[in-house]
């Protein structure tokens, strides 16, 4: 099966696209975390080519796209550059960029599910690639930014959900000798509103069931104030 849903030119020009969205966020989070100009760069990089890179390193496919195309290692230096200058600009259309990036999740969930089955992987293992492929250069980056990943926070608006939505989808008609471009569109657009509509209305990932624990995460203690040695001596 050819991994790819449009024609390779087609294809690439929507890779770059994606790419090019998730590495503003990178860059804008090591805006907000004061890193300098090559932490923005790593940053976006990582971003936006680690969930990729670890698909393909999974599935063998050797050396991963990321090291073979120029047009990916370059994409992130653009967007780290329009980051660095533009930065109070970009963030005032900080809703446009994730409605982007939720465009973005579904393309590479979608293509990241058909890649890995295309290398030989089940259904499974090809939907679990396929999240991966759309959420893993978040994970990198919020780890790197010493950041509780965002899709493990029950405080954040559905993103791993709709990516997991999407794959399976194109995981469940591959399975069926069903999957065409049409398809795969579909699937891509299915995980596309369903994050717009967790943006939109909140949705989140319920917690354990009937939690009734208030504990708070606790402010570090400040530092006990030690009494003089020697008391003051009353005048």
């Amino acid at each position: 099966m050819n991994p790819h849903l449009f024609s390779p030119s087609v294809q690439h020009t929507l890779d770059l696209a994606g790419i090019f969205v998730f590495a503003i966020s990178g860059a804008l989070l090591a805006v907000r975390k004061n890193l300098d100009v090559f932490g923005m760069a790593v940053l976006a990089e990582v971003t936006a080519l680690g969930g990729g890179l670890f698909r393909d390193l999974v599935i063998g496919a050797v050396p991963p796209a990321a090291f073979t195309d120029l047009g990916y290692f370059l994409t992130p230096l653009g967007a780290t550059v329009l980051v660095f200058f533009l930065h109070p600009e970009v963030e005032r259309i900080n809703r446009t960029v994730m409605v982007l990036d939720a465009a973005g999740l579904g393309l590479f969930c979608v293509a990241g599910t058909t890649k890995a089955h295309a290398y030989g992987l089940g259904p499974t293992s090809s939907a679990v690639l396929g999240l991966a492929t759309a959420v893993g250069g978040g994970v990198l980056r919020d780890v790197l930014a010493q950041e509780v990943p965002s899709l493990l926070r029950w405080d954040r608006d559905l993103y791993a959900v709709p990516a997991l939505v999407g794959a399976t989808i194109v995981a469940l008609l591959i399975h069926f000798h069903a999957f065409t471009a049409s398809g795969g569109v579909l699937a891509a657009v299915t995980a596309f509103v369903l994050r717009l509509l967790a943006m939109r209305y909140g949705w989140r990932a319920p917690r354990a069931w009937h939690r009734r624990s208030t504990v708070r995460e606790q402010e570090p203690a400040a530092p006990a104030v030690r009494p003089p040695a020697h008391p003051p001596t009353s005048q």
